[in-house]
């Protein structure tokens, strides 16, 4: 298929109408069978559930083009799998794993000619997601849902290279204990906002959430989770369960101790412990991770030693591996790259 007329390298983060989206209706206790439709526009009632009490969940990952032509996805049964357990927590009809891969894939295909080429830094992201479709106003679930699949070709998430991030310890909080931060719902990232644009204000590029209940222990920031770098080379991701289960987390993880041979280690992670890290990160479907230099602590800087003009080497070796393990180019585990 012939590629879209695009600028591929010049791409940037943002959302372009592609030809296809898959939908499918949820009505009287089950899913139809779904289908690709080129209507980009959603239409519903005024009083739509998703619209009254943000009954919504979603999903992100990307399609890419491997260096051998191949179009790909990474691990998108663990998409799946995530997703039916934020159905379960809002009190949603599951959309089956399955079900959800062959969508995504079927989604993918249709948008062929957007997918980036190999080499242009520029990826297809993809976008699942569902929400509560018809009219209540007493506060209760939604009878009727609909689940779909966009797309959307974006440029890479560091434009002009990675420069290490300054990030504050936020005053607010990002979720209660017991309450919805382990799953990838509308509502956590709905009042991660003015945090974030506040941050912004203050001149830094974001939040370090901590434990609501304690405030003592490193949580995430509003969209990704953390990754540090032990002096002697331990790599350790925060444990709590309020964390959203990040899939590029766990894929650095396993990277760590099966091609890097290196100690990884998910534990709780204290604020004081923070001083003593060698390199931090945060990781993510966007830019898998993201180098962190300083963390401000109410005006107490903690400088990390990789400092703020690169990534740290334990860092960088994490992301050329995941990355190349995405591309094509070095042998992915079983399971983890699915062609479209």
């Amino acid at each position: 298929m012939e590629k879209k007329n695009i600028d591929w390298t010049n791409l940037g983060f943002g959302y372009i109408q592609t030809d296809y989206r898959f939908v499918s209706n949820y009505k009287n206790g089950a899913w139809e069978e779904g289908a690709l439709t080129q209507d980009a526009n959603v239409v519903m009632n005024e009083c739509a559930c998703v619209l009254q009490y943000a009954q919504t969940i979603f999903e992100g990952m990307k399609a890419y083009t491997t260096a051998d032509g191949r179009i790909v996805t990474f691990r998108p049964d663990l998409n799946g799998e995530r997703m039916e357990q934020s159905a379960k927590r809002l009190e949603m009809p599951v959309f089956p794993k399955d079900k959800f891969v062959e969508a995504v894939l079927k989604t993918i295909r249709a948008n062929e000619a957007y997918v980036p080429p190999y080499g242009s830094g520029a990826t297809l992201y993809v976008r699942p997601y569902m929400f509560g479709s018809n009219s209540v106003i007493g506060v209760k679930p939604a009878d009727e849902y609909q689940f779909r699949v966009f797309t959307t070709p974006v440029g890479p998430y560091f434009k002009g290279g990675v420069k290490p991030l300054t990030i504050r310890i936020s005053d607010f909080d990002r979720a209660a204990p017991n309450g919805t931060g382990h799953i990838k719902a509308g509502l956590n990232y709905a009042m991660s906002l003015h945090a974030i644009v506040d941050a912004h204000k203050q001149g830094y590029d974001e939040n370090m959430y901590l434990d609501a209940a304690t405030r003592t222990k490193v949580e995430e920031t509003g969209g990704a989770n953390f990754l540090f770098v032990t002096k002697d080379g331990k790599v350790v991701t925060p444990k709590s369960e309020s964390i959203l289960p990040s899939i590029t987390r766990r894929s650095l993880m396993q990277v760590a101790r099966e091609y890097l041979g290196l100690e990884a280690e998910e534990r709780e992670v204290y604020k004081d412990e923070l001083k003593d890290f060698a390199e931090c990160g945060l990781c993510g479907t966007a830019a898998v991770i993201s180098p962190v230099g300083k963390v401000v602590d109410h005006g107490k800087e903690i400088c990390f030693p990789s400092g703020m003009t690169q990534m740290g080497p334990v860092t960088q070796k994490l992301y050329e591996t995941l990355t190349g393990i995405q591309m094509g180019t070095i042998k992915a585990p079983e399971g983890w790259v699915v062609e479209a």
